[in-house]
């Protein structure tokens, strides 16, 4: 069973959907994940969600950013099963967890694996609204990227450092990671 890293854009904002308490109204534009079983990136658009979903339900684990709190409870609408059932590794969750507070993809990317991402959300919906999907599949793909060689990080050393709001010290916050047995008993429906 395979471990997925995956990351969302939306074709909206949350203004557009009157605020966040309706994130359920936001609607996917792409999907791109990395499979470490096929050691590949991949990305989806709305009219291949059933493929994207079949990769899903094999997962034996999902691995995000803010996808707990953002990637999953939007997407989770395009799919008969339930998307927050497959077990899940939030990285931003595990520093909230561990650290006490929230920082963003950028800043941690930049200070533990020396990337960047380049551009924001409000980004990708435009890239969207202008139908420059290479573009906006380009970005989604940097952030998996970023979030896999986190995660990798993660997995090898149990820590990532974390700049420290107005001085130039990094902290060490802990991320203990353990490798679950996967569970195929687990149900999706």
């Amino acid at each position: 069973m395979d471990t997925i890293v995956f990351d969302i854009e939306t074709k909206n904002t949350f203004a557009d959907v009157g605020g966040d308490r309706n994130i359920d109204k936001l609607d996917v534009s792409v999907v791109c994940i990395y499979s470490y079983e096929k050691d590949a990136y991949t990305c989806f658009e709305e009219h291949e969600f059933s493929a994207l979903g079949d990769i899903l339900q094999r997962a034996h684990l999902l691995v995000g950013f803010s996808s707990k709190r953002f990637d999953v409870p939007v997407l989770n609408k395009y799919f008969k099963f339930n998307l927050a059932a497959i077990p899940h590794y939030d990285i931003l969750e595990e520093i909230e967890n561990a650290w006490g507070r929230r920082i963003s993809l950028d800043l941690l990317g930049e200070a533990n694996v020396n990337a960047k991402k380049t551009g924001h959300g409000l980004d990708a919906i435009d890239w969207y609204r202008n139908g420059e999907m290479d573009k906006l599949k380009e970005y989604c793909t940097q952030d998996v990227k970023i979030t896999k060689d986190i995660f990798d990080l993660i997995r090898e050393r149990g820590y990532l450092w974390i700049p420290q709001r107005n001085s130039p010290e990094m902290a060490r916050v802990l991320l203990p990671y353990k490798e679950e047995e996967p569970n195929p008993q687990a149900s999706l429906w």
